[in-house]
């Protein structure tokens, strides 16, 4: 395991100095929905319970990130992998709106003290502008998912970010960019959600200034 990665206030000085050198790009949303997620960080108190991601219960103090499982029930998306989002309301900021879906759909409220900045908006072939919020969600929380939206709510190790496997990247066309996929134990997920979290990788905690607005999604994401 690579040191450093406990939730702790370092973790925390790390990320929020890197993601403030980040000089963060806008897409155009004329013409697009404009949607916030929230990638949140929170300890390891539970397993990933996916994919068969490696966990012992000394780990509980590493950091990690929330992602969900969409409801199979959903018009759009239904299944795929997810950061608590959705649209940003008429008079809402991205980071307000990230809030908002936080708490709508994984039961976790957060003062707007717990953003720590900001990663570059990426657009969907489904005609979203998602802007990333990246926020401090602390220790020891209960999070509860709503069914309605989620289907399961999963705490990822930032440890798996750093594989030597990430990312993948595969061609879709000849004359298309490469489809980004993260591996997540011994599956995998695509962007838009793995194209936020490898520039989370490359930026929030290896210092880069990775960008991945040009990658692409599967086929399945288009809709």
């Amino acid at each position: 395991m690579i040191p450093g990665l406990k939730l702790d206030l370092a973790l925390r000085d790390r990320i929020t100095a890197n993601l403030a050198r980040l000089e963060v790009r806008k897409q155009d949303r004329k013409g697009s929905k404009h949607a916030a997620v929230a990638f949140t960080l929170v300890d390891c108190s539970e397993p990933a319970a996916i994919a068969n991601i490696p966990f012992r219960h000394q780990d509980c103090d590493q950091a990690a990130y929330i992602l969900t499982t969409r409801a199979s029930k959903l018009s759009s998306h239904a299944g795929q992998r997810a950061y608590p989002g959705g649209r940003v309301d008429p008079g809402e900021t991205a980071e307000q709106a990230a809030l908002r879906e936080l708490a709508e759909e994984v039961g976790l409220r957060l003062d707007p003290a717990c953003i720590i900045g900001r990663l570059d908006d990426y657009a969907t072939r489904s005609g979203f502008v998602i802007s990333p919020v990246v926020v401090w969600g602390g220790k020891d929380l209960s999070l509860t998912p709503n069914l309605g939206e989620v289907e399961r709510i999963h705490r990822v190790p930032l440890q798996e970010l750093l594989r030597d496997d990430a990312p993948i990247l595969e061609s879709n066309d000849a004359n298309e960019p490469p489809v980004l996929k993260m591996p997540l134990g011994d599956e995998w997920f695509a962007a838009p959600s793995a194209a936020i979290a490898y520039q989370f990788r490359e930026v929030a905690l290896l210092g880069k200034t990775t960008r991945v607005a040009h990658f692409d999604q599967p086929y399945f994401a288009w809709k």
